[in-house]
């Protein structure tokens, strides 16, 4: 029973991160806070300010945004990190995500991100780890690898398993939703910072 929800729990995040979705469906990722909780409904104000309705399916499940120290960031340690480029060509974290072991291998490559300009996703293998405050990764996928440089301010996050009682007004969360005909968005997974964190992804 465990691993079998190990498993659901690794099936789900990688949504939530944005793994590939199909190409005639792509979901809409929705930053923002939650002014108010009706059901299975979600009241958000997202980040620009633009206010939205979100859906719950049934089976809806949440995952828990935690904040850990950057030490977390170890050789070998599964990560995901949108960045910046750099014009020597390596990337400047945005923020770093460290997988829980099970999750190691999902999303694994390089991609465009929606999270500022010329922004990407990288998920990898770090291979080595230089520097105490500011730190330099190298960051090892299929087919690829990265420098990043992850400076000592920028938030480092992991994810654990959430409850629908943390959906609740204030809570900041990011949805990657399907939007119908109709225009109204459904999901069926909800990130929420937890203690008031905002997740930085």
């Amino acid at each position: 029973m465990k691993k079998l929800a190990s498993t659901v729990f690794a099936l789900g995040l990688t949504v939530v991160i944005g793994a590939a979705q199909a190409a005639d469906a792509p979901p809409t990722r929705l930053r923002g806070t939650i002014d108010q909780v009706d059901g299975q409904t979600l009241h958000v104000t997202s980040r620009s300010g633009e206010k939205l309705v979100v859906t719950l399916t049934p089976d809806a499940k949440v995952v828990d945004v935690s904040k850990i120290d950057i030490s977390a960031i170890k050789p070998n340690s599964y990560i995901g990190t949108a960045a910046a480029p750099l014009p020597d060509g390596s990337l400047k974290a945005l923020e770093v995500h460290v997988f829980p072991e099970s999750m190691r291998g999902s999303g694994d490559g390089h991609r465009p991100f929606d999270l500022g300009p010329n922004s990407t996703m990288t998920n990898g293998t770090v291979g080595s780890v230089v520097g105490t405050s500011d730190r330099t990764l190298t960051v090892k996928y299929e087919g690829g690898e990265k420098k990043v440089v992850v400076p000592a301010d920028v938030p480092i996050v992991t994810f654990e398993p959430g409850t629908l009682g943390e959906l609740k007004a204030g809570a900041h969360i990011i949805v990657s939703a399907m939007k119908g005909a109709d225009g109204n968005l459904t999901t069926n997974r909800v990130s929420v910072g937890k203690d008031g964190l905002t997740p930085p992804m």
